[in-house]
């Protein structure tokens, strides 16, 4: 076999390969016994039929179509693999010549990996937000908490505003009530904004006995999206009573014994927690920079494969979920389908410039992942999926996934090696060292495309 690469432009490759007619033997052998298995000829037992009866009685145009079709994708990776290529997606195959007992030559056009220079990225300076917790953002944490112990007792009088109603629900819509619009013995907050719009000026002024009618949007159910006649009954009032602040409510709250530790303790996770989104900060604001730095060309395949695939997920899973089309997400969100387009292209581009960016870092810094990394990137993406550590093991096993998460820990690594390398100061004018942080995973750097996850 010889194989020719053409360059087509920085992102596309044509392969030329021309395969010598004794190289396609054993798919003709194997071409044969396929077709021997799924014909039967008078005379002859099945899987026993001479290959110049099968000619005859079949064409060898059809044993030849069988061949090739066998030969192909082997012929074709290995004129990928001599010409060290990196491919992406599925290759366009042309025959352009087959000749019975003399040759077979086709063509392969296909993305590439762009070839990327890395430059020098330890002049790269970003400016992250400083880490500061006033006594106000103390106060209000610990009155959070002191709002999930507070405690309710029902009063007869009319509800007002931080009362928790229970009430009885019945939706319509033109007159008819839904089979999912009835509820009872719902709990809610006045002024929580939990429920349905209008519902706190209906229930307001309400006693228990007491019904409402208002006119709301429906958030969710059969008839999501669609106007709906409310009737709302209170069937009783209850006051919420929020417990003192004082050591006695840092006993009941918390492990500490005096109010002071419990807001020494509190002041300290909102520093953590300030220093965590300042180091994911800090990871994006240098990432961005890197990319301002490096031309990446995109192939144009797989930029439009991502984009369809980035809508069909939001549409199908999250708005489905949530019970929204499309127009009615642009609708909320205020955007024209134009806009929600350009700004799903630009975040696609992101995504696949990032990766192979941060791709060429990891072959660049010779970068590895060993297994307790790989365990521990796991584990948080077990946590944020909602499934047990070993359910979601065993997806990504059974999927093939394997690689795909060894990719991300691997430039989640090259992301961490090029911050490492940066000028990171805060808005105070002090530089950060973020030596000591734990790794926050930047989502940018281990949002391969679609496709790639694929293939993965």
């Amino acid at each position: 076999m010889k194989s020719a690469v053409e360059t087509l432009n920085p992102t596309r490759v044509r392969l030329t390969v021309e395969v010598p007619f004794e190289e396609l033997k054993e798919s003709l052998d194997a071409a044969y016994k396929k077709i021997n298995q799924q014909v039967t000829v008078k005379g002859f037992r099945k899987g026993k039929i001479p290959a110049r009866v099968i000619d005859q009685r079949f064409g060898r145009g059809a044993v030849l179509e069988e061949a090739v079709n066998d030969a192909l994708p082997k012929f074709y990776t290995e004129a990928v693999n001599e010409a060290e290529l990196n491919v992406l997606g599925q290759p366009e195959v042309d025959i352009t010549e087959l000749k019975d007992n003399e040759t077979l030559n086709f063509t392969a056009e296909v993305d590439v990996r762009p070839a990327i220079e890395i430059p020098d990225y330890s002049g790269i300076e970003v400016e992250v937000d400083a880490v500061e917790v006033s006594d106000e953002d103390v106060d209000k944490a610990v009155e959070e908490l002191r709002e999930r112990f507070a405690s309710t007792s029902p009063v007869e009088r009319a509800a007002e505003d931080g009362d928790v109603v229970t009430i009885d629900l019945q939706a319509k819509v033109d007159g008819e009530v839904l089979e999912d619009g009835v509820a009872s013995g719902v709990s809610y907050t006045i002024g929580s904004g939990e429920l349905l719009e209008g519902i706190d000026d209906a229930v307001k002024g309400l006693e228990a006995g007491g019904e409402a009618t208002f006119t709301s949007e429906l958030k969710g159910g059969s008839a999501a999206g669609k106007e709906s006649e409310v009737t709302v009954k209170v069937t009783q009032v209850a006051k919420r009573e929020l417990p003192e602040l004082d050591d006695d409510f840092a006993q009941l709250a918390s492990e500490f014994d005096t109010l002071e530790e419990l807001k020494a303790d509190s002041r300290k996770r909102l520093e953590n927690m300030k220093q965590y989104d300042q180091a994911t900060q800090a990871q994006e604001r240098v990432l961005e920079k890197l990319l301002e730095l490096v031309e990446v060309p995109v192939p144009e395949k797989l930029l439009a494969d991502e984009i369809q695939t980035r809508k069909h997920n939001l549409v199908n899973h999250q708005l489905g979920q949530m019970g929204l089309d499309l127009a009615k997400y642009l609708e909320i969100q205020g955007k024209t389908e134009e806009e929600f387009d350009a700004e799903t292209k630009a975040q696609a581009e992101k995504g696949i410039k990032t990766q192979f960016v941060l791709d060429e870092l990891v072959n660049k810094e010779k970068l590895n992942v060993n297994q307790e990394e790989l365990t521990e990137h796991l584990m948080r993406r077990a946590q944020s999926s909602g499934m047990s550590p070993d359910q979601f093991a065993q997806a990504v096993v059974e999927g093939g996934q394997v690689p795909m998460l060894v990719g991300e820990v691997a430039r989640g690594k090259a992301l961490a090696v090029v911050v490492e390398a940066a000028t990171v100061k805060d808005t105070k004018g002090e530089v950060v060292d973020l030596s000591d942080e734990d790794e926050a995973e930047s989502a940018e750097a281990s949002d391969a495309p679609a496709e790639e996850k694929t293939e993965a």
